[in-house]
């Protein structure tokens, strides 16, 4: 399966608000020209950290603040000396704070950074999709081991149709092709229009929906709508944890439709070790979306420091 646009809320979430981005770039540069004014510059290279410190970014989203901790105390692990740079802001800023090694590492997500690499890109596979990113990204810098864990849109449907319908978090999409036609789905307004959406269910899967629901890109009014069944199916985020609150089933692509947002550590070259880069693949190896999912819940419904919770799952696989 082709993918090529990612969806409204994870260009949002994911890639930050182009307008905002550009203006606050402006005002970046337009600071540069003092001492002073470059002191305060995100982009602007960070002289009080020393060349054996991994500085670990993220950007201004939870998910991403606590894949920054888990990166930054499993390099600790390894007597690596690390310091952060939490919430900074959209990809817009990060990708330059890395370019000019004001970061080290940052948490990506590899088909979003494709797209806003080069948002005219085919998805066909992870592989397919690191490869291309890597001929894209700036000579110092360097995509790592993609994890299993992907945050990206989903079909998922209430704990009453799954009971009612006997699917379970291991049905497929084209388990849905009989009932969609007794199903409302809901989305954002453009779900019903994109091929990512409507469009591609129907071409890729065959479903026929009863009727569509016009709602948020997977935000409140659409996890409210499939908690009360006004909907019983909706466009979901694969590591909201509204799934684990309201007992969501998420259906699995097989066809990837909705395209690949894995968890990949994005790095600049020169600032970390091989024994670094060993030490992120590991984490990648064992990070996988239903973990992503228990450890952001714990962060966002339980109100954990992400801290702690990055240190406990680190235990938890031995990589502490």
């Amino acid at each position: 399966m082709t993918s090529t646009v990612k969806s409204s809320w994870t260009r949002t979430r994911h890639r930050g608000a182009a307008a905002v981005a550009l203006a606050v770039t402006a005002a970046l540069v337009a600071g540069c020209g003092s001492s002073d004014d470059e002191a305060d510059n995100p982009l602007a290279e960070d002289k009080a950290v020393g060349g054996d410190t991994v500085v670990v970014g993220s950007n201004n989203f939870a998910e991403s603040i606590l894949l920054a901790d888990i990166y930054g105390e499993a390099l600790k692990a390894k007597g690596i000396e690390v310091s952060y740079k939490p919430n900074i802001g959209s990809r817009e800023t990060t990708y330059g704070m890395l370019k000019n090694g004001t970061i080290t590492v940052l948490p990506e997500y590899n088909g979003s950074l494709l797209a806003y690499l080069d948002p005219k890109a085919e998805q066909k596979s992870v592989e397919a999709v690191n490869a291309a990113v890597k001929t894209k990204l700036d000579t110092k810098l360097t995509l790592l081991e993609s994890a299993p864990a992907e945050d990206k849109d989903s079909v998922s449907i209430n704990a009453e149709t799954a009971k009612k319908y006997g699917l379970t978090g291991q049905s497929t999409l084209a388990d849905l092709k009989e009932i969609a036609p007794n199903l409302v789905i809901g989305g954002s307004p453009e779900f019903q229009t994109r091929h990512q959406g409507l469009v591609g269910l129907e071409k890729e899967y065959g479903l026929k929906f009863k009727s569509f629901k016009a709602l948020d890109a997977g935000g409140p009014l659409t996890q409210a709508a499939l908690t009360k069944n006004t909907v019983q199916a909706a466009d979901i985020f694969t590591t909201d944890p509204t799934i684990t609150k309201e007992k969501f089933v998420v259906l699995q692509d097989p066809k990837n439709l909705f395209g690949f947002a894995n968890v990949t550590p994005l790095v600049h070259k020169s600032g970390l070790s091989q024994e670094g880069v060993d030490t992120l693949n590991a984490v990648s190896a064992k990070l996988d979306t239903k973990t992503l999912l228990d450890l952001d819940s714990q962060v966002q419904l339980e109100n954990k420091d992400p801290l702690d919770v990055a240190k406990a799952w680190l235990k938890s696989v031995g990589l502490d």
